[in-house]
């Protein structure tokens, strides 16, 4: 007979509050980064550090570096590139706690892109939700309709790109192993690396320096300064997925995704902390809306997917 699989939630909660402050930190470190190189050598220079570490995930066992089904992997891989293209050219510009706010749309997006186009019914809790998130984005943002910067919209197109790519996660690559996504998730920012630089040493552009030249500048060849951070990126970011797999693996999703928004709070703290960005009461409040519209929306998730279990 085969025994239950079993959840533990203390442990998946450690795990994904662990990985979300690892995350909180190292995403703090583009805006270092961004002093020297660009957003694409940088991501062409982290797959090149993160592939061998997402191998040794698969040696562990975690998974198959092969897909099973290439189309859709791809898609995947590609939608969500230009997700973390918008939302890390997004960090070099703003503080992290704006970029973050931004990207965590993604499940708001997802909720209306299966209400519009997947014409799945949405009832009155999530559509509140809907509209917390909302209102947590404008204070977040702190969108000025007198002086409007196109800038604060990246990471908010990260956030509509990353929820994309959770939709075609869930309807046509459920069955793929999470090393195999994240290897070509990563194979496919690095190509994105290169292609963004092959087009700049073809068209060469006058990027400014410091990080407002991030997403316009290629390459540097006294890129020294950087690699400290790129490789503290890389490795962060390799611990935090594994972490994060884990956490789902020992956890009831639902739940688990609750705790995605703590990076909500370290992210900004370390920024505060390292950098002294600050963030006003209006923007506290802000992320406080987008937490609680994150929570309320796995909570549904979690009843929905409790109500069709079979008995």
């Amino acid at each position: 007979m085969q025994a239950d699989t079993q959840t533990s939630p203390i442990l998946a909660s450690v795990l994904m509050i662990s990985a979300m402050a690892i995350i909180g930190v190292i995403d703090n470190v583009v805006i270092l980064l961004a002093e020297t190189v660009g957003l694409w050598q940088f991501h062409l220079s982290r797959a090149l550090l993160m592939l061998p570490l997402i191998f040794g995930l698969s040696l562990l066992g975690l998974g198959s570096m092969r897909p099973k089904r290439f189309g859709p992997v791809i898609l995947r891989s590609v939608l969500i590139t230009l997700a973390m293209l918008f939302y890390f050219a997004s960090l070099a510009v703003m503080p992290i706690a704006q970029a973050l706010a931004g990207l965590f749309t993604s499940p708001i997006f997802v909720l209306l892109i299966s209400a519009l186009a997947m014409k799945q019914r949405i009832g009155p809790w999530r559509i509140v939700a809907v509209l917390l998130g909302f209102a947590g984005i404008l204070c977040v943002l702190q969108l000025d309709p007198y002086d409007f910067d196109t800038r604060s919209l990246l990471p908010v197109a990260g956030g509509l790109f990353y929820a994309l790519s959770a939709v075609i996660t869930r309807s046509h690559c459920s069955d793929e192993s999470t090393v195999a996504l994240l290897a070509a998730m990563i194979i496919t920012l690095g190509a994105a690396g290169g292609i963004g630089l092959l087009v700049l040493e073809l068209i060469p552009v006058a990027a400014p320096d410091g990080p407002d030249g991030f997403a316009a500048r290629g390459w540097v060849w006294q890129m020294q300064p950087a690699l400290l951070w790129i490789a503290i990126q890389a490795v962060g970011s390799t611990i935090a997925v594994f972490m994060l797999i884990k956490a789902y693996q020992v956890g009831e999703p639902s739940y688990v995704a609750v705790f995605e928004y703590s990076v909500m709070i370290f992210g900004p703290l370390f920024a505060f902390a390292a950098f002294g960005q600050a963030i006003g009461p209006m923007q506290i409040a802000g992320i406080g809306l987008i937490a609680i519209a994150g929570a309320l929306l796995g909570w549904r998730a979690g009843r929905e997917a409790a109500r069709l279990e079979p008995f």
